[in-house]
């Protein structure tokens, strides 16, 4: 069970999280975040409305919509919903067909293909009862604007509980019903603050930098033009253009979109990329690439590679309890038809550590920032083709390592699924309770045949398994 420590914010859009808004230009590139919690019962509505009432008051992003100024003088800022509106937001249905995972899994596509309301804020949350067994699920849909995975985690932390007793509940706080939004003249002032600090903020930051450059290009002048020259060309690496997928046979592109889920021991995982001194990430992530392999040769179209594009947390430090997008995007060519799953698992480690040490992933903020200037036309185009030139995308969010409870309904697994954002497929897992639930998205143009992928899946990450040293 996660601690419930203290949540901040930030009250602009990071470059890059205004860069991800300006992509959504073109409907496919939409970054769209579906969480499901499976629940053995049916919760405590009254007490799973309290709780998320207390949610809204400990979590401001809830009842904050995105607002841009009128000259576009900073990033967009979050800015409290005059009219926000807790019924919008939480919406009950009842589950057709036999209330099998398949059907609730069928339920939850519209629900994701469904564009947000850009003046309201970025999330619903969907109780759905009549699942088999008398199961219910809960549904949370967000956008990628509001946080990446873990922090995701952190803000749903107060809807969840450690047993299926009833804990006392804190009164509610009487909001402010006088909240009026602010003017035109206030948001353009709070824009220039905000580009003047944050502008002063980089000088200050640059001018320590130049110091202590200046200081190491005397003091080693060939070590310092070295650095230099391997950071431009990081910076060359990630973004460098591709004109278009890699894969055969994932080619097209769609706005729909195409849920399936397996669950996998963790343990037994975590074994497996242990035996190869690698991480659980790593025996998932070759997993994923044996399976893909696996339906490209079904399909008469076998590779060597793909492109993959991973999130790597960056959370440390002082900004390490911020709710948000604090994630750098790293897009590279992965070996998938290594047929040994233990050299597989190898060779995904060494290419995965040779991501992470990028140079230029620490610098994804500047970076998104100077192509903020760019015009939006121009950022769409560029980064919408590269986009869509991503084979897959994988995601390894950590969560609760004990059983949970959400209002008295013990929480059987949760399915996590990752935005496509352009990419042909996305595997997420969600570790929780001793097992990696993973949630697997694929764009019905690209993948024409899901039931034979989830089938190369399955039987690539039971082959995974059962790796020995």
């Amino acid at each position: 069970m996660p601690s419930r420590s203290p949540m901040t914010y930030q009250d602009h859009l990071s470059d890059a999280d205004a860069l991800m808004l300006t992509l959504e230009q073109d409907p496919t590139l939409r970054s769209t975040i579906v969480s499901t919690w499976l629940l053995d019962r049916a919760p405590d509505l009254a007490r799973f409305e309290h709780k998320l009432e207390r949610a809204l008051e400990i979590i401001p992003r809830l009842r904050q919509r995105i607002v841009r100024d009128a000259l576009g003088i900073a990033t967009p800022k979050w800015e409290r919903d005059p009219d926000f509106d807790l019924r919008f937001h939480l919406r009950r249905t009842h589950l057709g067909g036999d209330g099998t995972l398949r059907d609730l899994l069928d339920h939850a596509e519209p629900i994701a293909m469904q564009a947000f309301d850009m003046s309201r804020p970025l999330w619903e949350l969907h109780l759905i009862d009549g699942l088999e067994g008398g199961r219910c699920a809960a549904l949370m849909k967000l956008h990628h604007a509001i946080s990446d995975g873990v922090g995701l985690v952190k803000m749903t932390e107060c809807l969840i509980e450690k047993g299926p007793d009833d804990e006392e509940l804190p009164p509610l706080r009487k909001t402010d019903a006088d909240f009026a939004p602010p003017s035109a003249w206030e948001r353009l002032g709070d824009a220039l603050e905000h580009r003047i600090s944050s502008a002063l903020e980089n000088l200050e930051s640059a001018g320590s930098a130049a110091a202590n450059e200046a200081f190491d290009a005397v003091r080693n002048p060939v070590a310092r033009f070295r650095e230099l020259r391997d950071t431009a060309s990081s910076i060359a690496r990630v973004l460098a253009p591709a004109s278009e997928p890699m894969s055969p046979v994932m080619r097209d592109r769609s706005t729909r979109v195409r849920f399936d889920y397996l669950s996998v021991p963790l343990e037994e995982l975590k074994r497996a990329g242990k035996t190869q001194g690698a991480s659980v990430n790593d025996a998932f992530v070759a997993a994923v690439a044996g399976g893909l392999a696996r339906y490209h040769e079904e399909q008469g179209s076998p590779v060597d590679c793909l492109r993959m594009l991973m999130p790597v947390n960056v959370r440390s430090g002082e900004r390490a309890s911020e709710v948000g997008n604090q994630f750098s995007p790293a897009r590279f060519e992965v070996p998938v038809g290594i047929s040994d799953p233990a050299k597989r698992i190898r060779a995904i480690r060494a290419a995965s550590r040779e991501q992470r040490d990028e140079p230029a992933l620490p610098l994804i903020g500047p970076i998104s920032a100077a192509l903020g200037r760019l015009p939006e036309s121009a950022v769409v185009a560029l980064f919408g083709a590269m986009q869509r030139t991503t084979d897959f995308t994988t995601s390894n969010v950590p969560g609760p390592r004990r059983p949970t409870w959400m209002s008295g309904a013990r929480v059987e697994a949760v399915l996590p699924f990752g935005p496509l954002a352009g990419a042909a497929l996305n595997v997420t897992v969600f570790s929780y309770d001793g097992a990696m639930h993973v949630g697997i998205n694929a764009d019905p143009a690209a993948v024409d045949d899901p039931e034979l992928l989830f089938e190369c899946l399955q039987k690539s990450f039971d082959e995974v398994l059962t790796i020995v040293a």
